[in-house]
């Protein structure tokens, strides 16, 4: 049974960060087309993050979330490993990149937001950072 649910953990995990890496890129040209004020492009990626958001990266995010606890129900041993507790400090750190994902959002849905598409570049970036933590951290087990 642990191997199952590892194998759709990780299945989540790839989902998840998938919508992770490609919404950002959505902010990027949305924030572009609303400094050209293309209205109809504007239109059309409100759309495209909403349904991203709701309809794929919310859903893996919780998979990930029950999956991970599953497994940590079925070998409670690793909570005694300290890369672990990094490990699960940097989930934490993405369900909150998550959630700010949501806030530039709504602030796009509203035309609120203010961000250049610089910002989001650099915004684009950070998940990637922690999936190489992560990944090291799972592989290596370093401590």
């Amino acid at each position: 049974m642990y191997l199952w649910i590892k194998a759709l953990h990780l299945a989540a995990v790839v989902t998840w960060f998938a919508a992770l890496f490609y919404l950002p890129r959505l902010y990027v040209y949305h924030a572009m087309a609303r400094d050209k004020g293309e209205t109809q492009a504007i239109d059309y990626f409100t759309v495209m993050e909403r349904k991203l958001y709701r309809g794929i990266m919310t859903p893996s995010m919780i998979a990930v979330v029950v999956l991970g606890v599953a497994l940590l129900f079925l070998s409670p041993a690793w909570l005694s490993q300290g890369w672990l507790h990094v490990k699960l400090l940097l989930v934490v750190a993405l369900i909150g990149y998550h959630h700010l994902c949501r806030r530039f959002l709504r602030q796009f849905a509203e035309a609120r937001c203010t961000r250049s598409h610089v910002f989001f570049r650099v915004f684009n970036e950070l998940p990637v950072l922690v999936l190489l933590a992560i990944l090291f951290l799972a592989v290596l087990k370093p401590f």
